[in-house]
C-alpha cells in the first residue's frame, strides 16, 4: 500500500483540510498521516501579514519539508499561495471548490453592513479593508489575526462587533450559526484561490504516485478556474498581502474571469471581467487590462504604504 506523508498547517481548519486530503487518497486505497507544523504566518500574530515580511507567510516551512523529504506533499489553503512558485516545486490538484464568497459573522442578529452604524470589523485581510474602505466606509476595520477559533473568542470578548471571513472555514468549522450576512461575489470579489485545498510537491515525486494523486484529489473545474485566477496573480506579482482579487466561474464550458485591483482606501478601483477557454491567456488577457488602465501605479502605492 502506498502511504504518503501529508504536510500542514497546525491549525483545526487546516488539519480538516488535509484529513479531507487523506480521505480523498484513501478512496483511491492509498494510507496516509499528517505532519503538522507551525508557519511563520501562524506564529507572528503581532503584525498584519503585510508586515511580516514574506510572500510565503504559511507555505515556506512546508516547501521546505517538501524539498527535504519529511513530507510527499503539502496541502494548503489555495489562497494562501504566492503569485510565484519555487521552480523545483508543483502544484498538482485543486480540490473542488467549496462557495467562494465572504460572510459577516456577528453575536448580533441583527447586524448588517449598510447599517449607518459605526461599526468595528474585524479582519485581517487588505482586500476585504479596501473593500469595506469602497463599500461601507463609515466602519473601522480592526485588525484581526489568528485561526478561527481565536477569532471567534475575540469576538465574544467584544474586541469587535463582527468578523469578515471565508464561507468556505466558517462552514468546515461548523461556524454558520455566527453569520448574519452572505455577502455577494459580484460585489465584494473573493480573494484568488479562495474555496479551495491545493496540493504541492516537488516535481520529482515519482510520476505514478503524482497521477494517482491527481486523480484521486483533482476537481477539474476548479482547476481550469484557479489557473486562470492564478494566471492573472501572476502577471500583477500579487499574493495574499496585496488586494488584487480574482474569481473565475464556469459559464457554458467558458471561463468567466472577474478581477481588479483596489486601493487600501477603497478610493481607487480597476476591475474587468473577461470570457473565455483557456485559462492561462484569460488570466494574462485581463492582467493586461488591468495594467493598461493603472494598475501597476496603484499596487506602487500600496506596497509603499503597507511597508510604510
Amino acid at each position: 500500500m502506498t502511504h504518503i506523508k501529508i504536510g500542514t498547517r497546525n491549525s483545526v481548519l487546516a488539519l480538516w483540510q488535509a484529513n479531507h486530503v487523506g480521505h480523498l487518497l484513501e478512496s483511491i486505497g492509498f494510507s496516509y498521516e499528517l505532519i503538522a507544523i507551525s508557519t511563520k504566518g501562524d506564529q507572528v500574530l503581532d503584525r498584519s501579514l503585510s508586515k511580516i515580511g514574506s510572500k510565503g507567510v504559511f507555505t515556506e516551512e512546508l516547501e521546505s519539508m517538501l524539498r527535504e523529504g519529511s513530507i510527499d506533499i503539502a496541502q494548503h489553503s489555495a489562497k494562501d499561495l504566492p503569485s510565484h512558485l519555487p521552480d523545483d516545486l508543483e502544484l498538482i490538484a485543486f480540490t473542488e471548490r467549496e462557495a467562494a464568497h465572504d460572510v459577516v459573522l456577528s453575536l448580533d442578529p441583527t447586524l448588517r453592513l449598510n447599517s449607518d452604524k459605526k461599526l468595528r470589523i474585524g479582519t485581517s485581510s487588505t482586500r476585504r479593508r479596501a473593500f469595506l474602505q469602497h463599500l461601507y466606509p463609515q466602519h473601522e476595520a480592526v485588525e484581526m489575526r489568528g485561526n478561527l477559533q481565536t477569532r471567534l473568542e475575540k469576538l465574544k470578548q467584544g474586541t469587535c462587533d463582527a468578523m469578515l471571513l471565508a464561507y468556505a472555514g466558517v462552514h468546515r468549522m461548523e461556524m454558520t450559526s455566527y453569520i448574519q450576512e452572505h455577502l455577494d461575489l459580484s460585489q465584494f470579489v473573493p480573494a484568488v484561490g479562495q474555496g479551495s485545498v491545493a496540493i504541492q510537491c516537488v516535481k520529482s515525486l515519482d510520476s505514478y504516485i503524482k497521477e494517482q494523486i491527481r486523480m484521486a484529489c483533482n476537481h477539474l473545474d476548479t482547476e481550469k478556474c484557479l489557473l486562470a485566477e492564478r494566471s492573472l496573480l501572476y502577471q500583477l506579482e500579487g499574493g495574499c498581502s496585496v488586494p488584487v482579487y480574482g474569481h473565475a466561474q464556469l459559464k457554458e464550458e467558458q471561463i468567466q474571469l472577474t478581477a481588479g485591483v483596489l486601493s487600501l482606501n477603497g478610493q481607487q478601483k480597476l476591475e474587468f471581467t473577461k470570457i473565455g477557454t483557456d485559462p492561462q491567456i484569460l488570466g494574462e488577457l485581463l492582467a493586461g487590462d488591468l495594467v493598461n488602465s493603472g494598475a501597476r501605479k496603484i499596487l506602487q502605492t500600496i506596497r509603499a504604504e503597507l511597508n510604510s
